[in-house]
């Protein structure tokens, strides 16, 4: 919208700033049809529909006043700006400023909606810029609503539970403490809508009693009844029973769920073993452990000597680290390793982005960090997306033998599990020693066993011996 000002003064040499300072505050916007309006004696008020350049405004030129088209586009020039940056600054604002919607934001390309889990605030609390006030749980993680504004709680608008998608409205912050409806921290909010709905039934009571005199009372039982039938075919619904309760999964859940039954669906999946001898490895973490901690502020764990086994592994079988696309082969280059997270909230799998330009500190490092962000539920989309290969260590929980599934779309999975102290025939001597069961899964239409075998062997070469990584035999 273009807004012209004719001033006399303007044609004297005025300056555009002080006429667009004055005449601006007094003017509103038009809509459809051009409009002339005075101010005072002295100016004269044009709007123009639609226009966006100089060239197209119209002026209207009065006995005894003179204008001049270059001061016009002066004006329009000092205009154009300030208007553009009023209206963007009143997105989220209502009609008086004063109160902000906070909405859901974007949540990631392949995510379109997720699950209002719960609120961190009640109405009535104050936050400042930024401060989450929601949770959104989606398919892979869990999102944060923050608060765009300072200032206080004045309502929700969306309920736990509810679907929502990116750009929807959720909470109403207002920036002053103006007409907002203030909760005492020890009043709960439960407690003041169980004060509500008494009022609220009283109204509905009273108005609606001629409505249902005038409708037939057979008809509302024909409506209400076909509501029941919602079970589906394939998933019955079990009759209740005593002693058990009904909990809705959520959307991490069904997700994976609904990706490990498409991976067996899939492929071919085929298990090889072997046994690791984990002598050396713990040998070698309990003698630098100390100047480890102290060099690289990290402790020496199992898992870094593994993630470099692998790797190892990886660059020996190629195939390992490729993935059937159509009717192609895809070979990848680079060593993205995913590491299997159990968390409360169900199974994720960020992943170490190229783990073969990574020494045993830097992978100790990712490890804790990504580890820690998975726990907390603030790990991103793309900490999880993508990866090559797949480790899962299910020792930590006191597994001593499992086969994994793969993990789409790659092509195979490496398992790790307890160690436990066996006896084994060393030298000819049966001797007592730290042992592990390993596990690979693999996409049999891709991998040979061949391939699979050689592959688990060089992890238990370079994790029974560990100076073969610098020697690179």
């Amino acid at each position: 919208m273009m807004l012209g000002v004719i001033r006399r003064r303007v044609c004297h040499g005025g300056s555009s700033s002080s006429i667009f300072g004055q005449s601006f505050r007094f003017v509103r916007p038009a809509v459809s049809t051009s409009r002339i309006g005075s101010t005072s004696r002295d100016e004269i008020l044009h709007h123009s529909r639609g226009s966006e350049h100089a060239r197209n405004l119209c002026h209207l030129i009065l006995p005894g006043c003179s204008t001049s088209l270059r001061a016009i586009r002066e004006v329009m020039t000092s205009i154009q700006p300030k208007a553009t940056i009023q209206m963007q600054n009143r997105l989220f604002s209502s009609e008086n400023g004063d109160l902000v919607d906070a909405v859901v934001p974007f949540m990631g390309e392949s995510i379109s909606d997720g699950t209002l889990a719960k609120f961190l605030k009640n109405p009535g609390d104050r936050v400042v810029v930024d401060e989450p006030i929601a949770q959104v749980e989606t398919d892979k993680v869990t999102i944060d609503v923050a608060s765009p504004e300072a200032g206080v709680i004045q309502k929700f608008v969306a309920k736990e539970g509810d679907t929502v998608e990116p750009g929807t409205k959720i909470a109403v912050i207002s920036k002053s403490a103006e007409g907002v409806d203030h909760v005492a921290p020890s009043e709960k909010p439960s407690e003041k809508a169980a004060s509500q709905p008494p009022q609220a039934e009283k109204s509905e009571d009273t108005k609606p009693k001629p409505k249902v005199e005038s409708t037939p009372v057979t008809e509302k039982p024909k409506v209400v009844s076909p509501a029941p039938p919602k079970r589906s075919a394939t998933e019955p619904q079990l009759p209740p029973k005593e002693r058990e309760r009904r909990v809705p999964m959520t959307r991490l859940r069904k997700r994976v769920a609904t990706r490990l039954k498409d991976s067996q669906n899939t492929f071919a999946m085929l298990t090889t073993f072997n046994e690791v001898d984990m002598t050396n490895l713990m040998k070698l973490r309990s003698e630098y452990k100390d100047a480890f901690v102290e060099k690289h502020g990290v402790k020496l764990g199992l898992m870094s000597g593994f993630v470099k086994a692998a790797v190892s592994g990886l660059q020996n079988q190629p195939i390992i680290n490729a993935v059937i696309d159509g009717d192609d082969i895809i070979y990848r280059d680079y060593v993205d390793i995913s590491i299997a997270v159990g968390t409360p909230k169900g199974l994720v799998v960020p992943v170490i982005r190229n783990a073969d330009r990574m020494n045993f500190a830097e992978i100790e490092k990712e490890i804790n960090t990504l580890a820690k962000k998975a726990n907390d539920g603030t790990i991103s989309i793309d900490e999880m997306a993508g990866g090559s290969f797949t480790i899962s260590n299910g020792g930590v929980y006191g597994s001593l033998l499992s086969t994994p599934i793969i993990n789409p779309p790659q092509s195979a999975i490496l398992g790790m599990h307890s160690i436990v102290s066996r006896p084994m025939v060393v030298g000819g001597n049966i001797v007592p020693r730290p042992m592990m069961y390993i596990a690979l899964t693999y996409d049999h239409r891709l991998i040979d066993g061949r391939e699979a075998v050689f592959f688990l062997r060089r992890i238990k070469d370079v994790v029974e011996d560990p100076r073969r990584l610098l020697l690179d035999i």
